[in-house]
């Protein structure tokens, strides 16, 4: 066929309205007595152990991390296989009951709170089973409640050369990152979950049918890829009960420490190395306020820290020689950029404090502070008497755009008066600012200083979340970001598999 004639039939075609129909999905759930009925029948259904109606629980189902605000929901139920998740969802669908899934409790948007119309929390903690392993495919299968920590402590102690590489929040589980599509410090070498580090997946869908996403086989090509749907749909779409991850092989490390005149420098110099195939793991960047948090934090320490810019850094190979290859590159390359100081770590001690530093960063900016606590999310709440919320902004940006965006926010922070220490994937374009307030007028000036982050970062064709997910604290800025068509189109997908919008209602797409 020609292709004018093709384009004909294209341009003639009837097309399913997006943007133009403004798709409201259902907030009509079960009355109090169909609430009820279904929670006899989840009793009925489980051990009296494995479902609870308790305050207590409810409240810390419901309920970030430190946080003082809970947002409940009426019923925590905890399966123990697949048929069980079954079980669950079509008493949900039976009921009109919503249902969210609750696995580490380490996200930071309100992914697994309790929504307005409340209903069925399904807490995974006794899914976390490692069901196979197969050393010579480097993959293995496991349940969604188990915890990437766990999985890499298993495979050293099994004496297994292989590791999971994706290292977001410690606790964090493998149902968890696929629902947020997480990453870590590790992305700049391996990438995030929507890379193919998850291969396959076992769900349930709101219809209460499982389905597969495909074979465990490496590659596939046959159709389109099924389980993309689910990562990064935070629990919308369906519930994950068995995962096939993709391993990599575990390799020696290096550990480095350099101070720059500036962030513009320092990711200049991160720039340099990986475009000279610098062998980097992880290139950490913690700005000057948070180096002086550090030494703050670690008041009885040995070590005191220069208070620049400043470049965490691991370095990996296979072999002796080549990290040392890499090592000498990566120095001069710092050197020639303006980096002093350049340290390695001499012993497996002090690369064990080096990096532990990076790790304690977040920690150290809430402690510098008097009353802060140890979290940070994008959702507005209060969480002390003394300090009413550290808002935990974390955006993306292309990796040459990211000292423009530091230099910008650094101005508006200033101009507004208030206090934010900087961390960042800088290998990636990642940045994590923590804003700072304690009473109504900073919170006043907290809140607009967040919003003109999120612009900034679009402005220079970034994203408003770079790894937490959207949940609760970024919708609003879908549209924006994505575009209205395409936030209409995740809609009508969201419409086809769950049209009754029991699945996680009132996070990820925008009101």
């Amino acid at each position: 066929m020609p292709d004018t004639a093709f384009m004909s039939i294209i341009e003639h075609a009837p097309r399913a309205p997006l943007a133009g129909t403004k798709l409201q999905l259902n907030r009509t759930y079960g009355s109090p007595e169909d609430y009820a009925k279904a929670i006899e029948e989840l009793r009925a259904a489980f051990p009296a152990e494995d479902v609870s109606t308790d305050p207590a629980v409810l409240e810390v189902h419901g309920r970030l991390q430190n946080y003082t605000k809970s947002f409940p929901h009426s019923v925590v139920v905890v399966p123990r296989s697949t048929e069980d998740v079954v079980r669950i969802v079509n008493i949900s669908r039976e009921y009109r009951m919503p249902i969210v899934a609750y696995g580490g409790a380490t996200s930071v948007e309100g992914h697994f709170f309790g929504t307005d119309a409340k209903g069925i929390c399904v807490d995974m903690a006794a899914m976390n089973k490692v069901l196979e392993i197969h050393e010579a495919d480097s993959d293995l299968v496991c349940q969604p409640g188990a915890k990437w920590t766990d999985i890499n402590a298993m495979l050293k102690e099994k004496g297994i050369p292989l590791f999971f590489p994706l290292d977001p929040g410690i606790g964090a589980s493998i149902g968890g990152m696929i629902s947020t599509g997480c990453s870590g410090t590790n992305a700049v070498k391996y990438g995030t979950a929507k890379g193919e580090w998850f291969l396959n997946a076992t769900v349930v869908l709101p219809s209460g049918e499982v389905i597969k996403t495909r074979r465990r086989s490496r590659k596939c090509s046959a159709g389109f890829d099924t389980l993309r749907l689910f990562l990064g749909a935070e629990g919308t779409l369906g519930l994950v009960t068995e995962a096939t991850l993709r391993l990599a092989p575990l390799l020696p490390t290096r550990v480095a420490v350099v101070q720059f005149p500036s962030v513009a420098h320092a990711v200049r110099a991160s720039t340099a190395a990986l475009n000279l195939g610098v062998n980097l793991q992880c290139i950490e960047l913690l700005d000057a306020l948070s180096m002086r948090a550090l030494n703050a934090y670690n008041t009885g320490g040995t070590r005191a820290w220069p208070e620049r810019d400043s470049l965490f850094i691991k370095i990996q190979g296979a072999t002796p020689v080549f990290i040392d290859e890499s090592a000498r590159i990566l120095r001069d390359v710092a050197e020639r950029h303006g980096g002093t100081g350049f340290e390695f770590a001499r012993t497996e001690a002090e690369a064990e404090e080096l990096w532990s530093a990076r790790k304690n960063a977040m920690h150290a900016g809430y402690a510098m502070f008097p009353g802060a606590q140890a979290f940070g999310t994008d959702v507005w709440l209060e969480s002390s008497p003394t300090l009413k919320m550290l808002a935990h902004r974390l955006l993306s940006v292309p990796v040459s755009r990211l000292p423009e965006l530091v230099t910008t926010i650094q101005k508006d922070v200033a101009a507004a008066g208030l206090n934010a220490p900087m961390i960042g994937h800088v290998g990636d374009g990642n940045l994590h600012a923590i804003v700072i307030y304690r009473d109504e007028e900073e919170e006043k000036a907290a809140r607009s200083l967040v919003a003109s982050m999120v612009k900034h970062a679009l402005d220079l064709d970034g994203t408003c979340t770079g790894e937490h997910g959207v949940g609760l604290g970024k919708k609003k800025f879908l549209v924006e970001e994505l575009g209205e068509s395409t936030v209409e189109l995740m809609k009508h997908i969201k419409q086809s598999v769950d049209p009754l919008n029991l699945f996680n209602p009132g996070k990820l797409y925008p009101d």
